[in-house]
């Protein structure tokens, strides 16, 4: 069986397949309406597949806090002032165990339609990842879906304490939570929001005050860590926490419905002894599942990957350093240092440009022009035979300029509210509005998506940088260019991205390590672009040069 590499391919379920123009800022459902799973027919999952990518990441699957009210399904009513917008937060979960009524046509049987969905996608070949959120849920979580043997969150917990270990919750005793720094008086006092006594907030605010720019509207769980002992924090992990438990049910549940993998939301706010424990336990059942860490600590990815992590989002590392070097602030030298710093880990580091969390490439307030991030894509995608993502929309330059509502004008497409992607929508549902523009950056990301798993020199290759012997070349201009090989058997890429908005004409060394580390072979060879389809003859030699031409904001992937 040949090696594969992970392409992942981030959707927002609820806006993926809305339809609904009207785009009314603050607009309810009903306004603006909203996605489904059944958006994702055949057709849709098979142009996701050909651009590239064999695993879909479905963000929003599990039911979550929302203002639309569900209650005549019996789906728990919330409060609007603990909502972040009229949609809600995906990252502030109501239940574990049901599926989020809204990307549901037949709202009793949205657990079916979920299924549904999963054998849509592995009849077409794509992997699922859904979101598994462990270190906090809504103010309001109640289970209605649970199986009948589990307990609920919080519903054995010693309230009277601030800390206990076998509580899920952290509580600040005979306090009533304060929200009158996040809501106006209006808020308030048209729909009060009580909660005694008050719970900690999701992002260790461990009072109870939350701030406007706290995550107000969530509650941190407890996996037996003591965040304000006297002599300090202090881990409490024997016997095993109550908190432990009832999450690794929560991920077995999924496991057990055929998911491939998990991407775990904020994954180092939660102690590494917890997921040593319920990796284990859950590849022990299903041994090719996989889990994805959301970690932004480079000191900590080690530690993560050794509790049983496959691969951690590499975002202070990669997506910075590439940011800074396509928005003219940092040289494309910068990179080998970048790849240098978790080259021992290499395999494990998940690259991306754009994900929810951050702003899109073509925005304002990031580059301003989508196809500045195709010599990003290059590098990115092809450096190593580690996962890749791109985020809905990306393809088609999407550039996340709406002012939605609660997200407002910020560069983001938004999490919070009811909202059509525009990108999104001409891609996949309104194709003969996509511009020549964006048709070509589409052809380009499903060229160099597909290279990753056509070319086994980037499925499963050796890399050779080749900045180091070109810095000081008069001919080679090392803040614009970033160049490298990869080479497997008798296959060799020779590759040249150009993050300026100019053409090139470089005479690139190929030192003679190179020849040694790649075993290549000197003389005459015929290289072919897998871009552009053109032909090149070139002589090779150990410490020569090799000519070659490049457009602006694009590449080079001489195949020979």
């Amino acid at each position: 069986m040949k090696q594969e590499k992970l392409i992942i391919y981030q959707v927002l379920t609820r806006t993926f397949g809305n339809k609904n123009q009207t785009r009314k800022k603050n607009g309810s459902l009903h306004d603006n309406g909203v996605g489904k799973m059944n958006d994702f027919s055949y057709k849709v999952l098979r142009q996701i597949a050909n651009l590239g990518a064999n695993s879909i990441w479905f963000t929003g699957i599990l039911r979550h806090a929302t203002t639309t009210n569900y209650a005549s399904y019996g789906i728990p009513l919330q409060t609007p002032i603990i909502v972040k917008g009229k949609a809600g937060s995906p990252y502030a979960i109501t239940d574990y165990y049901d599926i989020d009524p809204d990307i549901s046509v037949n709202v009793p049987r949205r657990m079916q339609e979920f299924e549904a969905l999963i054998h849509r996608c592995h009849h077409i070949g794509l992997k699922i990842i859904i979101d598994f959120v462990p270190n906090h849920v809504a103010r309001e979580y109640k289970s209605i879906a649970k199986p009948d043997e589990v307990k609920d969150l919080g519903e054995s917990d010693d309230k009277s304490k601030h800390f206990d270990a076998q509580n899920n919750f952290y509580y600040c005793p005979n306090e009533h939570l304060d929200l009158s720094a996040v809501t106006n008086d209006c808020d308030f006092l048209c729909t009060p929001y009580e909660e005694y006594p008050a719970k900690c907030t999701g992002n260790d605010k461990f009072d109870a005050y939350p701030q406007r720019n706290d995550w107000y509207e969530t509650v941190k769980l407890n996996y037996g860590v003591d965040y304000c002992d006297l002599g300090g924090r202090s881990s409490h992990f024997s016997p095993i926490p109550s908190t432990w438990l009832k999450m690794t049910d929560v991920l077995l549940f999924w496991a057990g419905k055929g998911i491939n993998g998990f991407r775990c939301d904020m994954a180092e706010m939660v102690p590494k002894e917890f997921w040593s424990y319920t990796i284990k336990r859950v590849k022990e059942r299903y041994p090719d599942i996989l889990f994805i860490g959301e970690v932004y600590n480079p000191s900590l990815y080690r530690s993560y990957l050794h509790t049983g992590f496959d691969f951690l989002y590499d975002k202070v590392g990669m997506y910075d350093c590439l940011r800074e070097v396509i928005c003219n602030r940092l040289p494309a030298s910068s990179i080998t240092q970048v790849w240098q710093n978790t080259d021992d880990i290499r395999d494990h580091m998940l690259y991306f440009l754009e994900n929810h969390d951050e702003q899109r490439v073509a925005s304002n307030f990031f580059s301003g022009n989508a196809l500045k991030g195709i010599p990003g894509m290059i590098v990115s995608a092809l450096l190593r035979t580690n996962p890749f993502m791109i985020y809905a929309g990306q393809e088609f330059g999407e550039r996340g300029m709406d002012e939605e509502g609660f997200s407002g004008l910020d560069g983001r497409s938004t999490i919070f509210d009811y909202w059509c992607v525009d990108g999104v929508y001409n891609g996949y549902f309104s194709r003969k509005n996509l511009t020549p523009r964006q048709l070509y950056l589409e052809t380009m990301y499903k060229k160099i998506l597909n290279i990753c798993n056509v070319e086994k020199a980037v499925r499963e290759g050796k890399t050779f940088d080749l900045m180091y012997a070109n810095l000081d070349n008069h001919n080679f201009n090392d803040k614009k260019l970033f160049a490298f090989l990869r080479k497997s058997v008798d296959e060799t890429l020779f590759v040249l991205a150009n993050f300026d908005n100019e053409a090139h004409q470089s005479d690139i060394i190929i030192p003679t390590h190179a020849f040694d580390y790649l075993e290549l072979k000197e003389g005459n060879v015929n290289m072919t672009d897998l871009l552009s389809g053109e032909k090149l003859k070139v002589r090779l030699s150990k410490d020569g040069f090799c000519k070659i031409q490049v457009d602006a904001l694009s590449g080079r992937i001489y195949k020979f």
